[in-house]
């Protein structure tokens, strides 16, 4: 099923490819934001060839793209993305719609996934946080309202009633976004009661090192971005997402975007952010790192000068630091 698709054609004149789109007047059910209010647009133009974005943020298959997309590049169709939300505990985002194949992300309970296409019980779309592009299994994701609560603990323990001697049925990662009421010390949610000091609202501000410390230990897994398996990229991602900052997936977006650089020899602080080829690391203080990292095999800590003694001389001599 795609989502409000639209149908196109091109012809070229001069140089100039014009697209020519014919927009369904009723959107699909469900749809709850237009890109780029193109849903009031009727044709599409291009001053030039199609240009080349980087797929992992930019939604476009060779069958169909998001229709914020359609005044840059052509495709066949373009559809609206429907709003779904995670509604499990986390979600595996994938880079092609199979159980096997390559964990590029993951979806948070209560966080949003915008829904490009639905196709054999698989939604191809982008998280609404990051933009970051893959396949998630439909049952993961409902319709959900955004919720007004987030883990602030490592992870939070669902349980069937309001007592800490309940019976445990579920926990939800650091950083997951739950709705419910509030009861003498308890958050009612639809799948169970959270001890109350597990959460923050969703707006309260955090220190981003004091959230990166509560996951020491926690597994080194590529693509991973919860309590039971995170890359380091992630952990940079979830911690500052406490600090109010919206933050890229990847490294190398984050040393492209996050904060401001530092010149070279410059001071290092508490919550520097230092970036290597392939990865990134959070300054502790002025000499220790936290970082997940495939060496510890986990979320660990370690002296900055341990990690640039092993790395190639190269990577070690490219390292550059950002302040959030």
């Amino acid at each position: 099923m795609r989502t409000a698709a639209i149908s196109s054609s091109h012809r070229r004149v001069k140089g100039q490819i014009f697209l020519k789109a014919s927009v369904d007047s009723s959107p699909a059910e469900g749809t709850t934001r237009t890109p780029g209010s193109a849903g009031a647009r009727k044709h599409f133009g291009l001053t030039g060839p199609s240009v080349v974005l980087d797929r992992r943020v930019n939604a476009v298959r060779g069958d169909i793209a998001d229709i914020a997309l359609a005044g840059t590049l052509f495709a066949p169709h373009y559809a609206r993305p429907m709003e779904r939300r995670c509604v499990v505990a986390t979600a595996a985002v994938r880079a092609k719609a199979n159980d096997d194949a390559e964990l590029v992300s993951e979806l948070l309970h209560g966080e949003a996934f915008e829904v490009i296409d639905l196709s054999g019980g698989w939604a191809w779309g982008y998280s609404a946080h990051d933009h970051y592009i893959g396949y998630v299994r439909e049952e993961a994701l409902g319709i959900a309202r955004p919720g007004m609560w987030r883990v602030s603990a490592r992870s939070a323990t669902l349980r069937d009633a309001p007592a800490a001697d309940a019976k445990a049925i579920g926990t939800l990662s650091m950083g997951a976004i739950v709705d419910g009421s509030v009861g003498d010390g308890w958050l009612l949610t639809d799948e169970g009661a959270i001890d109350r000091a597990e959460l923050v609202e969703a707006n309260t501000r955090l220190d981003p090192v004091d959230q990166a410390e509560k996951l020491l230990g926690a597994p080194y897994l590529m693509g991973g971005r919860s309590e039971h398996g995170i890359d380091c990229s992630a952990l940079v991602q979830i911690t500052l997402s406490f600090a109010g900052v919206a933050t890229p997936r990847d490294s190398d977006q984050q040393a492209e975007s996050l904060g401001q650089p530092l010149a070279a020899g410059s001071p290092l602080q508490r919550g520097d952010l230092a970036f290597f080829p392939g990865h990134v690391a959070i300054m502790l203080d002025a000499e220790r790192i936290i970082h997940a990292n495939g060496r510890a095999g986990a979320v660990s800590i370690e002296p900055l000068a341990d990690l640039l003694a092993r790395l190639p001389a190269d990577d070690a001599a490219a390292m550059t630091v950002r302040r959030p």
